[in-house]
């Protein structure tokens, strides 16, 4: 706890000068993101279109790009002194904890009308919604797909056991080629087979369940994958999976849009669902990351700093971001766009989000990584069974959960 503190100060104290008029006041409306590049460039013309606009006021709007690494500890730091931005966009898995914190996300219900909830995917505003309040409004979401190499499969599996059947046949360990490729040890990419056996960390009331029958059921799954059908590679990570997805070494991988970037040109790439595990007879469904824009608690411009967050969601900006960003926006209607709908990696991603679930947004999911992250690489080393690692994980997690309400 004194390290986060002592971290926290320390970051606030190296806060540049520039894009922090947030409780200042004046005529300046400020933006924080971590986007780079393309997505950089096509939020910022969003955000200039927004300024020629009436609903900015005549007010100067100006963006600020933050380092991903440092990017939520700056707003931990920043934001709850005044010393940030009046909007910032970040991924639901923190709005928890800011909102507990406070003095760092302004709740919105009170601008929320119904033609800007009408103009969302399902289920997107779920995910800026804490403890029955809404505190954001959602631009574009992340999950994983099945991505595989149309030189060696002809025909993606719809079913698990039609994917280990093909990707033994495709991997060859004495010369490094494997069927199938994924970073089987991370908890997030886990997800989407934990979800498919009916697991989950919390229940609805916020209760520890990961240790779960359901949860021991898809990590001995991911067991029998590596160890009994040896379709896997050992020691999974991107760098090593988007090396042999470009070398042909890896016939079909699990990831997401992130990955599409780093995937050679020369290679014949296609997209598919993930498939039914024939274990659960369910989808793999992934966790989903939902990008939100939150007006900050400090904003000395609020009003006008909604209207920008509404004005992220429409049509006009999705295509924008879309199109020139290659992000997956939320508003439901560009979808219908010729543009967008015949492009296909948006195509795919859309098609995946109908078999994805929202990543917990409550603050105890900070605690939860640390220790499942040791769990899953004792037992893929074989340091322990998948019920003593789950135990052991899980009781060191209900301790952090436990020691943060005491604190309180």
């Amino acid at each position: 706890m004194l390290k986060s503190i002592f971290k926290a100060i320390a970051i606030a104290a190296t806060l540049p000068l520039a894009g922090t008029a947030a409780a200042q006041g004046g005529n300046e409306l400020v933006i924080w993101h971590a986007y780079r590049a393309a997505e950089k460039a096509a939020f910022e013309r969003v955000v200039e279109n927004f300024a020629k606009s009436p609903a900015a006021k005549g007010m100067k709007v100006s963006t600020l790009a933050i380092p991903y690494d440092a990017y939520a500890d700056k707003i931990s730091a920043a934001v709850p002194r005044g010393k940030g931005p009046d909007v910032f966009i970040y991924a639901q898995d923190r709005l928890g904890g800011w909102i507990e914190a406070g003095k760092t996300v302004e709740p919105i219900d009170f601008y929320v009308d119904k033609a800007t909830r009408d103009r969302l995917l399902p289920g997107m505003i779920d995910a800026m919604t804490y403890k029955g309040g809404v505190y954001g409004l959602p631009i574009n979401y992340k999950m994983p797909t099945l991505i595989y190499n149309k030189d060696l499969v002809k025909a993606p599996p719809k079913t698990t056991d039609e994917m280990v059947k093909l990707a033994r046949t495709l991997t060859n360990t004495a010369s490094g080629r494997y069927g199938l490729a994924y970073w089987y040890t991370n908890f997030y990419f886990h997800s989407a087979l934990m979800n498919a056996f009916g697991g989950a960390v919390f229940d609805k009331d916020g209760k520890l369940i990961l240790n779960s029958p359901a949860t021991i059921a898809s990590l001995n799954q991911m067991m029998t994958w590596y160890k009994k059908d040896g379709v896997l590679p050992t020691e999974p990570g991107e760098a090593l999976i988007a090396s042999m997805f470009n070398e042909g070494k890896a016939a079909m991988v699990i990831n997401g849009p992130w990955f599409v970037g780093d995937i050679d040109k020369k290679i014949n790439v296609g997209f598919a669902l993930l498939p039914v595990v024939d274990a659960a007879k369910k989808p793999m469904r992934p966790w989903m990351t939902i990008e939100g824009a939150y007006v900050a608690a400090s904003s000395a411009h609020k009003e006008v700093a909604y209207e920008l967050v509404k004005y992220l969601t429409s049509e006009e900006a999705g295509l924008i971001l879309a199109l020139e960003g290659r992000q997956l926006h939320t508003n439901k209607a560009i979808y219908n766009n010729a543009k967008v709908s015949g492009d296909p990696v948006l195509k795919a991603f859309r098609e995946q989000l109908d078999q994805a679930v929202p990543m917990p947004n409550r603050p105890e999911m900070t605690m939860v990584w640390s220790p499942v992250t040791t769990a899953m690489n004792k037992i893929v080393k074989g340091n322990a069974t998948v019920e003593a690692a789950l135990k052991e994980a899980s009781g060191s997690i209900q301790d952090s959960i436990n020691a943060l309400r005491k604190g309180k």
